[in-house]
């Protein structure tokens, strides 16, 4: 662990795939512990806007990098760009800094994001690398003198790699589909990381905090939970962290209200495992009448998990699915939106179902069915929050 305000001070690091949620932050960190940073992507993200002192190439594909720099390249651009993987990087930063990383299948980005505001509203001055947007924090990175506060992913067992003072282990749960056999793999592989980590908070431990959250539903109170108990391991007193906690009002696409219109509220969530779906339903359920819009994410997980996001799903008082995400994969034969759909048929008969491959449909679909006192929820790791503002469009 580096004791200097610069550590990286005298190398150059180009990242591939900069623009993404984690890349952007490590680049920012990078930066600001003063490495020189450049790097390249695809296309303009909402992320680049914090890295406005860093050379950023936007093209269609990737550029040489230039010579003699360190190369780091994003999952998402494994194979086409060679340089070294982005868990390299990643191990780097938390070794330069007391870290405290949050892992597990489900509320990563939530807890870390609970965790990095109780440090900062307690004037720990924390730097911290989620994995979505958290508009009390100002952005997904920092680059603070205090603790590290560490989202950890085991879609590319990248988590494996750290070595933080304090480890929070949420929940495990099959997700990952290409990288893990089993959900017992899954247990394999997060208990031989956390024999080496000093301290280990295990959420499933934990009673769920019995005091109200700005952050609605269980699923947030267990979040809370493992928050608080990863917090007094950093040296943190229990009771200064329970005041500061409950302003905590969420992450970015993490039941993010979008707007209300024609007595209609929309909120965007990032679910898109059944276990998430089925706690953003339920934590939404005493509100009303509750619609749901659902892009799927990833062919293996929707050729897997057909069945469990469609018992899922059927929760709701009517579903719409679109066409499926594709992210990193190549597409599947005979796997789209249209099994999670037929299995809904087979799970509720009678339901309202909507099949919509286009996002633009699907939303018109939804606002059609909505009516006033309606909850609606848009659900999905892909670009399925564009259609929030064309339901409160044609609502309005």
């Amino acid at each position: 662990m580096s004791s200097s305000a610069s550590p990286l001070a005298g190398r150059r690091i180009w990242i591939a795939g900069i623009g993404g949620a984690g890349m952007s932050g490590y680049a920012l960190l990078a930066r600001a512990w003063g490495a020189e940073v450049a790097g390249w992507d695809r296309v303009e993200t909402p992320y680049l806007r914090h890295l406005e002192d860093v050379a950023v190439e936007i093209s269609p594909e990737p550029p040489q990098p230039p010579a003699g720099w360190e190369v780091y390249v994003s999952t998402a651009f494994a194979g086409q760009v060679e340089g070294r993987p982005r868990a390299e990087l990643l191990a780097e930063l938390v070794s330069l800094r007391r870290a405290i990383v949050v892992a597990g299948a489900h509320g990563k980005t939530t807890t870390s994001a609970m965790i990095g505001f109780c440090l900062d509203r307690l004037s720990l001055d924390p730097a911290f690398l989620i994995g979505g947007d958290v508009p009390q924090l100002g952005g997904n990175a920092r680059a603070g003198s205090g603790w590290l506060v560490v989202e950890g992913d085991e879609s590319d067992r990248s988590v494996g790699a750290l070595a933080p003072e304090v480890a929070v282990l949420l929940n495990v749960d099959l997700d990952h589909h290409t990288t893990f056999g089993s959900r017992a793999e899954v247990e394999e592989f997060f208990e031989e990381w956390l024999r080496g980590v000093p301290h280990v908070v295990r959420a499933d431990e934990l009673a769920p905090v019995a005091f109200e959250l700005a952050v609605p539903g269980e699923h947030n109170r267990k979040n809370a939970a493992a928050a608080l108990a990863a917090l007094e391991l950093a040296g943190v007193a229990r009771a200064d962290a329970e005041r500061v906690i409950v302003e905590f009002t969420g992450a970015g696409r993490r039941l993010e209200t979008k707007g209300e219109a024609g007595g209609v509220t929309v909120l965007d969530s990032y679910a898109h495992h059944p276990a998430e779906l089925a706690a953003d339903l339920a934590a939404m359920r005493e509100r009303g009448r509750v619609l749901a819009l659902f892009q799927p994410h990833l062919y293996s997980r929707t050729q897997h998990l057909a069945r469990g996001f469609a018992d899922t799903l059927a929760t709701a008082d009517a579903v719409c699915v679109t066409g499926i995400y594709p992210a990193r994969e190549a597409p599947l034969p005979g796997v789209s939106g249209r099994l999670i759909v037929d299995e809904l048929s087979r799970v509720r008969p009678g339901m309202r179902i909507g099949w919509a491959p286009e996002i633009e449909d699907a939303a018109r679909i939804v606002a059609g069915w909505a009516r006033a006192g309606d909850t609606v929820l848009t659900l999905g790791a892909g670009d399925v929050d564009r259609a929030a503002p064309l339901i409160l469009e044609a609502l309005a």
